[in-house]
């Protein structure tokens, strides 16, 4: 069973650790790179800071953090960013991504779209999102680190 709840500045370590793991492990799998993430990716502060700047949620199963998302809403509550989605290797392909969407499209009702990115070279994530109904919008390179990501929005389906 998932539970989903926003973290505490208590759960800033422990989802830093869980975040370094599943990241640096798609960097081995998918860049043959030992260690590789997103900006603050291993950095408790970086997730006591995001915490304060949008909704931070822990995922939590077998009593255990075992992922995270982080999520910002536009002004008017009717756009919303995905900014981050981790879930703990040893926890991936058992649902928990469908159940954290369904979770999300439940718990913003109001959400007109919802907007993410992600690296191109994750093909994984390309075909999750595709799957739950988000288009590519754009490619953008980033300049600091290189990394071409993949943008994609989800307009409100009937069903949500």
């Amino acid at each position: 069973m998932l539970s989903i709840v926003l973290a505490e500045p208590q759960d800033a370590a422990q989802l830093a650790e869980v975040q370094k793991r599943t990241f640096d492990e798609d960097a081995r799998r998918f860049q043959n790179k030992a260690e590789d993430g997103p900006p603050g990716y291993d950095s408790s502060s970086w997730q006591r800071e995001m915490m304060e700047k949008g909704l931070y949620y822990k995922l939590i199963a077998d009593e255990h953090i075992i992922g995270g998302m982080l999520v910002f809403a536009s002004p008017g509550g009717q756009e919303y960013h995905l900014g981050r989605i981790f879930i703990d290797p040893l926890y991936q392909s058992r649902g928990y991504g469908q159940h954290v969407f369904h979770f999300l499209f439940s718990t913003f009702p109001n959400a007109h779209k919802w907007t993410l990115d992600t690296p191109s070279w994750a093909v994984r994530n390309h075909y999750f999102y595709k799957k739950l109904g988000f288009v590519q919008t754009a490619e953008v390179e980033t300049e600091e680190s290189g990394i071409t990501l993949i943008q994609y929005e989800r307009m409100k389906q009937h069903s949500d």
